[in-house]
């Protein structure tokens, strides 16, 4: 009889179990596209359907499973015949302390159960490369779209389901480690390696084996030749990388209490991802929305204001401080950019004690209102940023705003304190030049001759940035992967310091299936996924950066 209520009790469990996965809340992208699965998935996640199905005849003259090196510059279809030969030898070269990339690709014309890879040691006589010295994972397809118009990536579309969607190859899935294949079917196998700094110079050479369950299908020969030259460490980069986090966005899709340990816990490989390529900035919100919810998950303020009984003003700076320390302990260290002092819509939001409420003032620089608002917390963030020993490194910062609003920030700022830092995106405004000691200029735009020499020679930073405006280059899920590595060397031609994109990780609601969002054109919010997960995307444009190096470091390529 025990046994029998046992077994009972067991089954009950399982079907409530069973059921609870069937009810469980299902995920919709921001195309309204319901996913097929729990929302906000990590390490295991369905893709979308593909939205092209295979032609036969294409695959006609496919017999067997076959595999090959590919282009790290292509995005393969998933049911095209990806080529009509095979490159077995991958021969790549690079410095000590370099990211070398391979694309490797199977298609089939019949089912794998069980697609495998594994890359072996890289040998050189008796010195080693190891294979855990590699990131390797599949490519994986991501839902995307295309750009507005022939000259921008910006517009409004109403309808995200109906708007030129495509299944784009882009994703680096590490925790995937066997996969099926439906007939008629290609697959991506991503390989980055990083060259240790204390590697002796000289050809390597190792396999990536690929196999259907104990079947091998390809046995994939690697050369890659190390070079007696040592890339600086990411730190002493020259190159100024701006990549706006978004660490609001990862507490929602991960599910943990905004600054709680598990929050930081999940933030730190991504950060310290971005500071491995060789990032400078630490982008802080002091205000709430400082872009008016431009993002899935809005930027709330890192700095708690209070307006207390007396008319005086109290601040908070223990989020703030929790933020910084974090990401400096990433390896992010060089600048703190503190957003926005003149934010997309005029409103400021504090606690207001007399009412025990929220409060929203509207002030438009240039008002005693805004003055009044900022001037004590101004003088109050200064002698915390001393305090910290930060002050040097931390500017007030703006975007995309008018001269005349910028004008009259400038004075409010230097009248609490001469000597604080300002930077600023957006167009060239002359009058404003020598007041800015972090300018950004949209990439579209050409700094008059010699400005950016001059500045350089004052000890300030100049730098350009693309947004959704810019058809190409860029770093939209569709872009071709060249147009990221060509970025920084755009940087290197016009003589920049470096480049600033608005969005490292403002994921949309399911960014793993679906890249779109709102007016963006599709992977503009964001270059990196969820769980620590690389792109294509981003792989190509470290690249660049590491050839930017060489150029600054040692004067050639």
């Amino acid at each position: 009889m025990k046994s029998k209520l046992s077994v009972t009790i067991l089954l009950t469990m399982a079907l409530a179990s069973a059921n609870a996965q069937v009810t469980a809340p299902q995920g919709i992208t921001q195309g309204k596209t319901p996913t097929g699965q729990p929302k906000f998935p990590l390490e295991e996640y369905t893709e979308l359907p593909q939205l092209k199905a295979p032609v036969a005849e294409e695959w006609k003259g496919v017999k067997k499973p076959m595999a090959s090196w590919g282009d790290i510059d292509f995005r393969y279809e998933k049911h095209a015949v990806p080529m009509h030969s095979v490159t077995s030898t991958a021969k790549i070269k690079g410095w000590k302390g370099e990211h070398v990339s391979m694309q490797a690709v199977v298609w089939t014309p019949t089912e794998l159960a069980g697609l495998t890879y594994q890359l072996t040691d890289l040998k050189k006589g008796k010195a080693t490369i190891s294979a855990t010295e590699a990131e390797t994972g599949f490519v994986r397809y991501v839902m995307g779209d295309g750009l507005y118009s022939e000259t921008t990536g910006c517009g409004r579309r109403k309808d995200l389901t109906k708007f030129d969607s495509v299944m784009v190859a882009d994703c680096i899935d590490h925790y995937l480690k066997s996969t099926e294949l439906a007939p008629m079917s290609a697959q991506g196998i991503w390989i980055t390696c990083k060259i240790p700094y204390d590697a002796e110079a000289g050809c390597y050479i190792g396999n990536l084996i690929i196999k259907d369950g104990e079947k091998q299908i390809s046995k994939l020969k690697v050369e890659l030749t190390v070079e007696d030259k040592v890339l600086p460490q990411p730190k002493d980069w020259k190159f100024h990388l701006d990549l706006w986090q978004n660490p609001f966005a990862v507490a929602r899709y991960h599910q943990v209490p905004l600054w709680s340990q598990e929050h930081f816990d999940a933030m730190r490989p991504i950060m310290t991802r971005l500071a491995q390529a060789g990032q400078k900035v630490i982008t802080a919100s002091i205000m709430d929305k400082p872009w008016n919810g431009q993002t899935e998950d809005p930027f709330k303020s890192m700095v708690t204001w209070i307006k207390k009984l007396d008319g005086s003003w109290e601040y908070k700076f223990d989020v703030f401080d929790k933020w910084v320390e974090f990401m400096m302990d990433c390896g992010i260290t060089q600048q703190i950019d503190c957003y926005s002092m003149v934010p997309w819509r005029l409103s400021f939001r504090y606690f207001d004690q007399a009412t025990d409420s929220f409060v929203e003032l509207a002030a438009t620089p240039g008002d005693q209102a805004f003055e009044d608002h900022w001037m004590p917390m101004l003088k109050a963030f200064a002698a915390h940023l001393k305090e910290k020993g930060w002050f040097d490194i931390c500017t007030i910062a703006m975007d995309e705003r008018k001269m005349e609003m910028m004008q009259e920030t400038i004075k409010v700022i230097r009248k609490a304190d001469k000597d604080f830092k300002i930077a600023f995106a957006g167009h060239y405004h002359p009058e404003i030049i020598d007041e800015i000691y972090d300018y950004c200029l949209a990439w579209r735009k050409e700094y008059p001759e010699g400005v950016i020499e001059k500045r350089r020679a004052a000890g300030l930073k100049t730098t350009y940035y693309t947004c959704c405006s810019e058809p190409k280059p860029n770093t939209f899920t569709f872009s071709e992967p060249a147009e990221a590595f060509q970025l920084a060397f755009d940087m290197l031609e016009r003589g920049a310091d470096g480049y600033l994109r608005w969005a490292y990780n403002s994921w949309p609601l399911e960014p793993l299936l679906d890249s779109r969002f709102r007016t963006w054109s599709s992977g503009d919010t964001y270059i990196v996924y969820p769980g620590n997960r690389t792109s294509i995307r981003f792989e190509r444009f470290r690249d660049g950066i590491e050839e930017f190096e060489k150029v600054k470091s040692f004067g050639n390529l």
